[in-house]
């Protein structure tokens, strides 16, 4: 495992729906500990919305090249994993156990974690993000399987 994130990263692209408002929050407050710097595409309430309000302009920052990584968390995480997969440059992974954070980032590359808001705990939240941001690609025969992930529209 390599280190956390240093705080010269880029920052970290954050969203969410009003079921993942609570720990988003809490997300950021984290990350801004570790010196992080967090930008927060919404919601910014825990009013009712839709996830995909949010999802899309984040993961078209993904896509642009203007953020490496991103978090984001829906009540089940599915919602919110699925917009962001529609965009090429997103490798969205709802992750709910520090193991399958690892594994997203180590064999898959992600660069988004999504978050179930209503079925994980803060404490657990947290070891996830720290796995996911400390755990490296390992390339190799899992770089060959990414490249074939995104679709290519042949105009």
């Amino acid at each position: 495992m390599s280190t956390f994130l240093s705080p010269t990263s880029r920052p970290i692209a954050i969203c969410s729906d009003h079921a993942g408002y609570p720990l988003k929050c809490a997300v950021i407050e984290f990350l801004e500990s570790q010196g992080l710097k967090c930008h927060d595409f919404g919601t910014h309430s825990p009013d009712s919305c839709d996830y995909p309000d949010f999802a899309h302009p984040c993961g078209k920052g993904l896509d642009d090249g203007e953020f490496d990584f991103a978090i984001a968390i829906c009540g089940t995480g599915n919602g919110i994993a699925m917009t962001l997969n529609k965009h090429q440059g997103v490798r969205a992974a709802l992750c709910w156990l520090p193991e399958i954070a690892s594994l997203s980032r180590a064999h898959n590359d992600a660069n988004c974690l999504v978050l179930p808001g209503r079925f994980i705990t803060p404490e657990v939240a947290m070891e996830c993000v720290k796995t996911f941001f400390s755990t490296p690609f390992e390339g190799g025969r899992h770089a060959r399987r990414v490249a074939k992930i995104p679709l290519f529209r042949q105009d």
